[in-house]
């Protein structure tokens, strides 16, 4: 038999299991005052984690992806408007500017009513929850999912591809998704893919297994690559980022030979020329230019 004090301890220890497994207790968000929020998987459940700092990023501090600027702005002006618009697949290598377009977006339009809300691919499948937390808001929501893949039987495949297609769990009027992946398909592509091709009427038709796989892809009304940079823009772009950072040090950093050769052989060690890269190197290198003035 169990004394009080023996059953109170043990109704303590289950309680703070229970405890744990419950979703933290927050409150709404408060979109007036928040622009982007994560959302947080906890136990069974989630909440809308509100982000305080965002990344101060602008348009014009993207440089040479004119075209996939273009086309994504137009996207979302018509999305803040009200206007038809589309679902927007970002794709190609790393580093070349999709998700940091993405959150230049949110700063440039932010005070029109748009937000964000990122979701990890886990945490698809908690689409309809996502919905239901700001069903009825009257701000224009980007579903940003980051650096997306899939291997073949995901739930959150299906989930995904549910919320694009117009079932049950649609997304709302005002819920766009913007995803960004290195695989324009989603997901990874073999040899054996194209075993399944054939003929029907002269005409060559895909097999079950790559139809699956471009299933998903053809759900975005946009696609938008992002290629690797040539030498020459590669250098124009760390010539540029290094004198605007070199300017708001205060300091000049004069274009010459020994910046080229550094420029280039950063980028072989990194073994890509992207935005990323230039920006990595300008930071290095004007760093090292402010110490040597100390």
């Amino acid at each position: 038999m169990f004394d009080d004090e023996d059953l109170k301890n043990q109704l303590r220890r289950v309680l703070a299991s229970v405890e744990q497994l419950l979703p933290q207790a927050v409150g709404a968000v408060d979109w007036n005052r928040t622009y982007a929020a994560n959302w947080r998987r906890q136990a069974f459940a989630g909440y809308l984690e509100p982000i305080d700092e965002l990344d101060p990023v602008q348009l014009d501090d993207l440089l040479d992806i004119d075209r996939q600027k273009q086309i994504l702005d137009e996207n979302t002006r018509q999305f803040i408007k009200g206007y038809p618009c589309n679902n927007v697949l970002l794709w190609g290598t790393r580093g070349t500017g999709k998700s940091t377009l993405v959150r230049a977006l949110l700063n440039a339009y932010a005070a029109q009513g748009l937000r964000v809300i990122q979701v990890d691919k886990d945490d698809l499948v908690h689409l309809p929850e996502i919905f239901a937390a700001i069903n009825g808001q009257d701000y224009r929501f980007i579903l940003l999912c980051d650096d997306l893949s899939f291997e073949a039987g995901e739930s959150s495949y299906k989930m995904l591809k549910s919320a694009l297609d117009g079932s049950v769990y649609a997304a709302p009027e005002h819920v766009r998704f913007y995803v960004t992946s290195n695989r324009r398909y989603l997901l990874p592509e073999y040899e054996t893919d194209n075993l399944g091709f054939k003929m029907v009427n002269n005409e060559l038709h895909a097999g079950e297994g790559a139809e699956e796989k471009s299933s998903l892809a053809d759900r975005f009304g946009l696609w938008v690559p992002f290629h690797l940079f040539t030498q020459d823009q590669y250098l124009e772009l760390v010539r540029q980022i290094s004198a605007r950072l070199a300017g708001e040090s205060g300091i000049v950093v004069e274009w010459d030979e020994e910046l080229r050769k550094a420029a280039l052989k950063w980028s072989y060690e990194k073994s890509k020329r992207c935005g990323r890269t230039a920006l990595q190197f300008s930071r290095y290198w004007v760093g090292q230019q402010l110490l040597k003035r100390e």
